[in-house]
């Protein structure tokens, strides 16, 4: 019999489900949910067994640890629970490290309380803060979630780890193992029939992807900054291979050649550690080789949005089980929280979306507090405690969509883009703004276009390398080297083009998807643009908001992808990437070119402008092929200012900018 947290006791009995709009922390509910993580568990103690072995249908073994509620005598509790999965590359033997510095006595609660005493700001606080605020518990072992009264399970995927086969990232034969993996849970003594799965980065995904085959016993998921869109989100944002991708790859081929020390001797005793070699042996470094030779010819799939994405890509329209999905602004994947939640298929409440002003190795740093949303651990506890034991503790009653606004405090709300937002459109003209005579053009953002022709030049340079493009394909490490990383784009201005709008008089809300048209040419068969949208503070600091890039070539839309207001004007740009659908670039011929921004939302000071900054480049965020960087070579770009062929950035705001509103078709159609 399991002995669950008596919610009734912190809620009362007269409870309803009426949300609490704008109300981040949960308030009472929350105490609740906390309490239940923090307090006395039923359990005193979990059981670990890191030799666990789960044959797929191909005869792959799959290795995973199993944690399991346990008395005071460390055995294991002969009772079946609801079990959470967590499905990961990174190796178990490095979550077994994480696991004993977080819970050595006398260690682990001191980390986890310096963790959280730590001052919230930029740089390697951040990182630090994640310790004390649930988020290691949710990618890991979590003892308080066991001893609760639940089971977990963690596998190694195919491929590294101790498991045997061959890493396919992400592929449809990974998939089937996941499913294959939540049936065999499922059928386990120790499991109740009932089945979540929760994960970070990597691991979230494959949740997305899993829940996306509606395996019967899946009954929720808690999906940490997963992706939605892996070409567009970080493997070719705008047909530009990112730094990151080697990086990342370099790292899980690695780690797969570590042995877990847990199991060692028994995989050798046993022959498994033969096969374990033998199968590393086959791919020792995965993926690498064919992403190499596709940047230096471009005759790999993987620098293409192809059919080898298709298959990788999670199919949320077909998700059914309860989904809370945590995202961040400046994540790797900063457009995926929002378009998982739009895209799923089920009311409010049931889908869950929380989006921090933050990257990817930072998710839930400043949580915990009054005014900011509860502890990860402590949402993960909630979020399963509700869809996978049915108990009526009213989380989804929470957010629904609960955000961290740039520049503004957290809030939770019915949805995004904020109601209050309308479509509006600023354009780009020659005349100075009086506020980037640092930039190579100080130009402005007005409500109507550039009265005379004029031709931009803009080259490429290295100021890249200090910028918040360079935090984000660093996954946020790189905040920790100063303000030129996060808070103040200056520097990296210096080698842009500006344009910037008059002051608000009154806060302005911006909120949603963005899009950049420009009118450009170049002088070689080839043009790589970057962009961002700032916020410009009357000290003259400015902070990047959001993001894109885009070559040339790259620019031919699919319009059965792409949001439009209702007089036509794009307002979300999807391009079709693939090698077919690529475009020649006529040499010293003006081609317009949609740049679509990572979506946001933000609220500008009174005081306060939006500027749009324009680069021929952002190295190393956004890389080029080396075919494309022939087909550049000695090129000189510009951004053509014409009255004809206007230049503009079409957003939603609430006011503010001397911006009409724009009608809109569907502010929903993110797929």
């Amino acid at each position: 019999m399991t002995l669950d947290f008596d919610y009734d006791a912190f809620l009362g009995p007269d409870r309803g489900a009426a949300r609490l709009y704008g109300n981040a922390d949960g308030g009472d509910r929350a105490h609740a949910w906390r309490e239940a993580v923090d307090g006395k568990q039923p359990y005193p103690r979990v059981h670990i067994d890191r030799s666990v072995v789960v044959t797929a249908s191909d005869g792959t073994r799959l290795r995973a640890t199993l944690v399991r509620p346990a008395n005071l005598l460390g055995q294991p509790v002969k009772t079946s629970f609801p079990t959470v999965l967590n499905v990961n590359p990174y190796n178990r033997a490095v979550l077994d490290g994480i696991d004993h510095a977080l819970h050595a006595p006398g260690i682990g609660s001191a980390v986890r309380t310096a963790s959280a005493s730590i001052p919230l700001g930029d740089g390697a606080s951040r990182m630090g803060r994640t310790f004390g605020t649930g988020l290691w518990d949710v990618f890991g072992i979590n003892r308080s979630l066991v001893r609760s009264g639940y089971t977990q399970v963690i596998v190694d995927v195919r491929g590294t780890g101790s498991s045997h086969g061959r890493w396919e990232i992400l592929s449809p034969r990974e998939q089937q193992d996941s499913v294959e993996v939540i049936d065999w849970i499922s059928r386990q003594p120790w499991c109740d029939g009932n089945v979540g799965m929760a994960g970070w980065s990597y691991s979230a995904i494959n949740a997305l992807q899993a829940a996306g085959h509606r395996p019967p016993a899946l009954k929720a998921v808690f999906a940490i900054e997963g992706g939605e869109d892996l070409v567009r989100d970080v493997y070719l944002t705008g047909g530009m291979p990112s730094a990151f991708i080697p990086l990342w790859l370099a790292l899980v081929n690695g780690l797969k050649w570590l042995p877990n020390p847990a199991t060692g001797v028994a995989d050798v005793l046993r022959g498994d550690a033969y096969r374990w070699v033998k199968d590393r042996l086959k791919s020792p470094a995965s993926e690498m080789p064919s992403l190499l030779w596709g940047f230096l010819t471009a005759r790999d799939e993987r620098i293409f949005d192809d059919p080898y994405f298709d298959v990788r890509n999670p199919k949320v329209e077909q998700i059914d089980c309860p989904t809370f999905t945590v995202g961040g602004w400046h994540d790797l994947f900063g457009r995926s929280a929002s378009r998982v939640y739009a895209k799923l298929q089920m009311e409010p409440g049931r889908k869950q979306m929380l989006v921090a002003d933050g990257y990817h190795l930072d998710p839930g740093c400043d949580h915990g507090t009054a005014g900011r949303p509860p502890r990860l651990d402590v949402l993960e506890r909630a979020w399963f405690d509700k869809w996978l034991k049915g108990i009526d503790n009213e989380v989804d009653a929470y957010g629904p969509v609960t955000m961290q606004q740039q520049g503004g405090d957290w809030s939770c709300g019915e949805s995004f883009p904020r109601a209050s937002v309308s479509p509006r459109r600023l354009f780009l003209t020659e005349e100075p703004s009086g506020t980037a005579w640092h930039t190579r053009h100080d130009g402005s953002l007005r409500t109507g276009p550039a009265t005379r022709r004029r031709a931009l030049r803009i080259t490429p340079d290295l100021r890249g390398f200090a910028s918040r493009d360079i935090a984000q394909v660093t996954a946020g490490a790189a905040i920790a080297l100063g303000e030129n990383f996060s808070t103040d784009a200056r520097y990296q201005e210096e080698g842009g083009l500006s344009f910037t709008s008059e002051p608000v008089s009154t806060p302005t809300q911006v909120s949603g998807q963005m899009n950049l048209r420009l009118n450009v040419s170049t002088t070689a068969h080839e043009g790589i643009w970057a962009v961002t949208v700032n916020d410009v503070a009357p000290d003259g600091r400015s902070r990047v908001l959001t993001n894109g890039a885009l070559t040339a070539s790259n620019r031919a839309l699919d319009p059965s992808r792409c949001t439009y207001t209702e007089d036509g004007v794009l307002l979300d740009a999807v391009h079709y990437l693939t090698r077919q659908r690529r475009l020649p670039v006529p040499a010293d011929e003006p081609v317009r070119i949609d740049v679509d921004l990572v979506p946001t939302d933000a609220v500008l000071a009174a005081g306060h402008r939006l500027r749009v900054d324009v680069y021929a480049a952002s190295l190393p965020r956004y890389l080029t092929i080396v075919p494309d960087l022939i087909k550049a070579r000695g090129r000189r770009q510009q951004l053509v200012l014409d009255p004809n062929k206007p230049s503009y950035l079409t957003f939603q705001a609430d006011g503010g900018f001397g911006a009409e509103p724009v009608p809109v078709v569907s502010l929903a159609a993110n797929s």
